[in-house]
């Protein structure tokens, strides 16, 4: 059987003969087999592989079909390569001075060895090291594993809220942070915030200081000033939800969650509630720098806050008339 030279690929395929293709002489290869099944027409062969005539007359002209390697991409390595122009001496001495200071870079080290006398570039210095590094003489030094966080003590009554913990009601969850407020330059106080989850509701209340008897104050005001039983409070790790308040929250009944450390994400509502009073209150009504009189003005916003302003996320009802209807729905489905 006389074998042409255009069958030779397809018979050294079907007998395994010769080395294996990449994926790209392969794809390659499928230009040449269509380019002849159409009559040798580049046009159709390019418009049918997306590519250009370019490109496929460069691979035509590489191309023999008794050797497919020649449809493998070649190497780009220059034939002729910079050769190291430093001395054995000057390595050993970026060697040196790398095992000396092993986090130490290229440009502090460039500096040491100008202070050494020797006339070396911060660049070269790079070469160097890299240099070193691809024949395994310069290895990166060991890391071992330190922590300078604050550990966290382990708290006796809080803990993190489960995922299956039910918020369907006011009061089941009520989120509480802090917020410094500067009226004036030098004078720094703290605003107690929280919010329940459901009904939006917020109670405010400014504290010279974020302490845990401070905080503990707040949770008497929080528990007289919301229209309904509480029964949980999310706080983060702060020091002043610790200690004395940790403790009253559990001789009250009331369970406290703990945010995980750096996640204010999932304090989110009472974090709106802070950029709210601060843009609606604190931007727009001017106070006296006393306390008192601050605690005075807050009360009254509070006021407008939970009983006039309408809120977006409650169809444009106020949490007095959201619990209005809350509670009304609820009567409704127990008489039913």
């Amino acid at each position: 059987m006389h074998i042409t030279q255009g069958t030779v690929p397809y018979a050294r395929r079907l007998a395994g003969v010769g080395p294996p293709l990449s994926r790209e002489a392969r794809q390659r290869l499928k230009w040449m087999d269509h380019y002849r099944a159409q009559g040798e027409t580049a046009a159709r062969t390019c418009r049918y592989f997306g590519i250009s005539r370019q490109t496929f007359y460069r691979w035509k002209r590489r191309y023999h079909p008794t050797d497919l390697t020649s449809l493998e991409g070649r190497s780009h390595r220059p034939r002729r390569r910079r050769q190291p122009t430093w001395s054995p001496a000057l390595a050993h001495a970026v060697r040196a001075l790398r095992d000396q200071y092993p986090r130490w870079g290229k440009d502090k080290l460039a500096v040491l060895l100008r202070r050494q006398a020797w006339a070396v570039s911060t660049s070269m210095v790079g070469r160097i090291l890299r240099h070193l590094k691809t024949r395994g003489l310069l290895k990166e030094p060991p890391r071992y594993p330190i922590s300078a966080r604050r550990r966290l003590r382990p708290r006796p009554y809080a803990g993190r809220k489960p995922q299956d913990y039910p918020v369907r009601a006011p009061g089941d969850l009520v989120q509480v942070d802090t917020l410094d407020v500067r009226p004036r330059p030098g004078l720094v106080f703290k605003q107690f915030t929280a919010r329940d989850m459901v009904s939006r509701w917020d109670v405010v209340e400014a504290h010279p200081r974020a302490t845990a008897r401070a905080a503990t104050g707040f949770l008497t005001t929080l528990q007289q000033r919301m229209p309904f039983p509480l029964r949980a409070l999310q706080v983060d790790g702060g020091s002043e939800f610790a200690a004395v308040f940790e403790a009253a929250c559990q001789q009250r009944g009331l369970r406290l969650f703990v945010l995980p450390p750096r996640s204010p994400k999932l304090n989110g509502r009472v974090e709106r509630a802070n950029r709210t009073h601060t843009e609606e209150f604190y931007e727009v009504t001017p106070c006296a720098p006393e306390l008192t009189a601050v605690n005075r003005k807050l009360q009254a916003w509070e006021q407008i806050y939970n009983t006039v302003r309408p809120h977006q996320a409650l169809g444009y009802l106020t949490p007095q008339q959201f619990l209005r209807q809350h509670r009304a729905r609820r009567k409704h489905a127990e008489c039913h």
